[in-house]
């Protein structure tokens, strides 16, 4: 994985696509960096499909909302014969709804209908006729907008704290989805902030790091591992869900994340410095004690 998105060739793709019944791929928003699957890849990706007679399935599961960027075009309008788009309403309605669509190459529809009566049987009767006319009614349109417009405010709202509070942080992987990637600054650990914040705010955070096979036991040439183009080191980082918290907790939950970033960016600073509490945050200079905005109670210029 790279900034263009799933490594498809080369010795951190282990030799390729050619060795692969079948590849699991989401193109038009990879988690948890964000950005899209490149457009080479993605010919490549067919190219490959269509030459070896290998399955693609496309896992569209956030593609309603996009902000900053128009939608991006499905794979499998491109090869509908190689490619199995797959979608769902945990994002936009509900997870505990537990439905979902396929769309299948005709030849695979009876198989995939086999197999998913041998699963579950079937989902809800009753949910999957409440969702189709919930869609044919236009309403599953109008909740979609109610949706991708609250959580582009709460987007905005984190990436206008960071940027207030902590302008050494980087958000990025904003333009579409219901996360942000946090690169902490220099000097922050993963850790170390991730410990912070549930023994002193009560806060539940992820770290990059954690989603990372890098992590897991060396195997040499393997995908994301050490001894493949694919481990590229990332700067520490923090994986930021900003669908989850309810609305009256959510601007509260992001003034506690600041306070972790600020608190610890202040008592790194003062620990390295050496020469007496008194350091730099941001534009502010601040004393010993800061508030929990992490701007000073007693500025100097």
């Amino acid at each position: 994985m790279d900034e263009g998105g799933a490594v498809l060739d080369g010795p951190g793709a282990a030799g390729g696509l050619g060795d692969a019944d079948a590849a699991l791929l989401t193109p038009a928003h990879k988690f948890p960096l964000g950005g899209v699957l490149a457009p080479e890849r993605r010919a490549q990706a067919i190219e490959w499909a269509a030459r070896t007679g290998g399955l693609l399935i496309e896992d569209d599961y956030d593609g309603e909302f996009r902000y900053d960027r128009q939608p991006v075009g499905a794979m499998q309008a491109l090869a509908p014969e190689h490619v199995i788009y797959a979608g769902t309403a945990s994002k936009s309605l509900a997870p505990g709804l537990r439905l979902g669509w396929l769309v299948v190459p005709a030849y695979l529809v009876d198989d995939v209908a086999a197999a998913k009566a041998r699963t579950d049987r079937h989902s809800s009767s009753f949910d999957q006729l409440t969702l189709a006319e919930f869609l044919t009614s236009g309403a599953y349109d109008r909740q979609v907008r109610r949706s991708r417009l609250a959580y582009r405010r709460r987007r905005d709202h984190l990436v206008t704290a960071v940027r207030r509070h902590v302008p050494q942080a980087r958000v990025t992987g904003i333009a579409a989805g219901l996360h942000a990637l946090l690169e902490l600054p220099a000097g922050l650990d993963e850790d170390e902030i991730i410990a912070r914040a549930a023994a002193r705010h009560d806060l539940a955070l992820g770290g990059l790091r954690s989603y990372s096979p890098a992590t897991e036991s060396p195997m040499p040439g393997a995908p994301g591992r050490p001894g493949s183009p694919a481990a590229r080191p990332h700067r520490p980082a923090l994986v930021i869900g900003y669908a989850t918290p309810p609305e009256h907790a959510f601007t509260g939950a992001v003034a506690r994340l600041m306070a972790v970033l600020t608190s610890a960016r202040t008592d790194r600073l003062y620990a390295s410095s050496g020469s007496g509490p008194v350091w730099k945050i941001g534009q502010q200079i601040c004393v010993r004690h800061c508030d929990a905005s992490g701007l000073s109670q007693r500025p100097t210029r």
